[in-house]
């Protein structure tokens, strides 16, 4: 039985207006799948867009986002017990809750049932890898994850060592099941062609730089966060984070964030391309065309009832 309806796709096609329009349509909430919306004061850079949520003057309810400070550390595996959480409690109410984001690994996690373990970050064995250098640190990482995702794991020495407590602690898809999936989700994915979406990206990035986006990282610094915190969280962050640092001009970093946000998009359409040839099916749209989806939704409730 449907139980899950995920809209996904790279930045800026427009993932979130559709999903409040068809959680307004079919009684549901909102789930974010965002690495950094999660994030309290992150909102113009993350593209929170919060206005999205509100649909003939009805504000659709929204989860996992705002619910952690900067200062704190979030991850894969708090991301599923928060997922639980909010899926449990949008069940419990008779709703349907619509998970909508573009981190792969997050939606990965719950569409390919990842099995994941706590990890503790204060045994023996990791105090230890402290002693070595940091290329000896990304050796090991490598070593245990050389598909690494994430390249901001080997920023830094601490960062690095985390990502290797989580690989040994078997923080990875473990055969792609648990035990039993109460997750039965309709995949719906938004595809825009790709000049589409290149120019999504770079008139959505002027009008973030000239309404308030270089304000929200100075806001930040102003709040304690470093520039290192800054270059971990990536993208607009890292490289506002140089201009302020006069490390860059403003057109230098104009450029090198727009190129950047490209190739974030490219990697993302690669991550779904893989889901799909691991066995999620996801039914394309060119545009988030709200009756397309609705079609596809309703068709699907059918399907399930005719086959149950």
């Amino acid at each position: 039985m449907l139980n899950l309806i995920t809209i996904l796709g790279p930045t800026a096609v427009g993932k979130t207006k559709l999903a409040a329009k068809l959680a307004f349509e079919f009684n549901g909430e909102i789930i974010s799948a965002d690495s950094r919306q999660v994030y309290r004061g992150m909102d113009i850079g993350t593209g929170k867009d919060l206005n999205d949520y509100l649909v003939d003057g009805e504000k659709i309810k929204y989860h996992l986002i705002d619910i952690i400070d900067p200062q704190d550390e979030f991850n894969l595996f708090l991301f599923k017990k928060y997922f639980n959480s909010a899926f449990e409690e949008i069940r419990q109410k008779n709703k349907l809750p619509f998970l909508v984001g573009g981190t792969g690994l997050y939606l990965s996690s719950v569409l390919q049932n990842y099995k994941l373990s706590e990890v503790n970050f204060n045994n023996k064995k990791i105090k230890e890898l402290d002693s070595k250098s940091i290329d000896e640190l990304k050796s090991i990482l490598l070593a245990l994850n050389p598909k690494l995702h994430n390249t901001t794991d080997l920023i830094d020495k601490e960062r690095i060592i985390k990502a290797i407590a989580i690989a040994l602690a078997g923080n990875e898809i473990q055969n792609g099941k648990i035990e039993s999936s109460k997750i039965n989700s309709l995949v719906i994915g938004i595809m825009p062609e790709r000049n589409e979406i290149k120019k999504r990206i770079t008139e959505r990035l002027k009008y973030r730089l000239q309404n308030g986006m270089i304000e929200e990282v100075e806001n930040l610094i102003k709040d304690g966060i470093d520039f290192e915190k800054l270059n971990f969280f990536g993208l607009e962050y890292r490289y506002i984070g140089l201009f302020l640092r006069k490390e860059i001009n403003y057109n230098d970093m104009f450029q090198k964030l727009n190129s950047s946000i490209h190739n974030f998009a490219k990697r993302q359409v690669t991550w779904f391309r893989k889901m799909e040839k691991e066995g999620v099916e996801i039914n394309w749209l060119e545009n988030p065309d709200h009756l397309k989806a609705k079609v596809i939704i309703e068709k699907f409730i059918s399907d399930s009832k005719s086959l149950s």
